[in-house]
C-alpha cells in the first residue's frame, strides 16, 4: 500500500516560491529542486492555480509565483488543493459481506477516519506557508545562501551559484 506524496510536493513547490519572494520560477527550476519531471510540476501548478494559491504567466519572462503572501496561505489550503480524499482510505475492494467483521468494518472505520481527518485538518489549518519557511531556515547551510531571510532571496538567481556535475547552477543558489 502506498501513500500520496502530492501534499509534500505541493508544500515543497510553494515553499520554494515563498523563498524566491516575488521572482517567478520556471517549472524546470522547480522540478530540479523537487527532483521530478517538469510536466509533473506543471500539472500540480495548474491545480494550485485553480485553488488561487499561485499565479503563472507564460513566455520568456514567465513563471509561477505565490498568489498571496506566505503568511496568508495555510497548509490546509494546500492539502485541499492537491489531495482528493482523507488521510486514509477504506479497502479498495469491498470486504466479504458474509463475514461478521467484513460487513461492519466500514462503519467502524468511517468514524475513526473522520476523527483522524478532522485532527489532521485542525493541525494544517494552524500552520502557514510562512511557518514552513521559518522552519526551513535553520536547515539551510550557510554556504547555500547569503541570507536566510526572505529579503535576502532577492539576491538569488536561476543561473548563478552552486555548480553541479552537469555545470548547471541551482535555481535558488546565492550569487558569488
Amino acid at each position: 500500500m502506498s501513500t500520496s506524496s502530492r501534499f509534500a510536493v505541493a508544500v515543497h513547490v510553494l515553499t520554494l516560491m515563498a523563498w524566491a519572494d516575488e521572482e517567478p520560477l520556471k517549472s524546470d527550476h522547480v522540478a530540479e529542486s523537487v527532483n521530478t519531471n517538469p510536466v509533473v510540476i506543471r500539472r500540480m501548478l495548474c491545480e494550485l492555480a485553480e485553488s488561487k494559491l499561485v499565479v503563472s504567466q507564460t513566455g520568456a519572462m514567465g513563471g509561477s509565483r505565490l498568489a498571496r503572501q506566505p503568511e496568508e496561505i495555510t497548509l490546509l489550503e494546500i492539502y485541499h488543493a492537491v489531495e482528493s480524499r482523507g488521510v486514509f482510505s477504506l479497502h479498495r475492494h469491498p470486504p466479504n459481506p458474509d463475514c461478521p467483521v467484513g460487513v461492519n468494518i466500514g462503519t467502524v472505520l468511517n468514524d475513526v477516519l473522520d476523527e483522524v481527518d478532522s485532527a489532521v485538518e485542525r493541525v494544517l489549518a494552524n500552520i502557514t506557508l510562512e511557518d514552513a519557511v521559518k522552519r526551513l531556515r535553520p536547515c539551510v547551510p550557510a554556504a547555500g545562501a547569503k541570507s536566510a531571510s526572505l529579503a535576502g532571496v532577492r539576491n538569488l538567481s536561476p543561473t548563478a551559484g552552486i555548480k553541479r556535475k552537469n555545470g548547471k547552477g541551482h535555481p535558488l543558489s546565492a550569487r558569488t
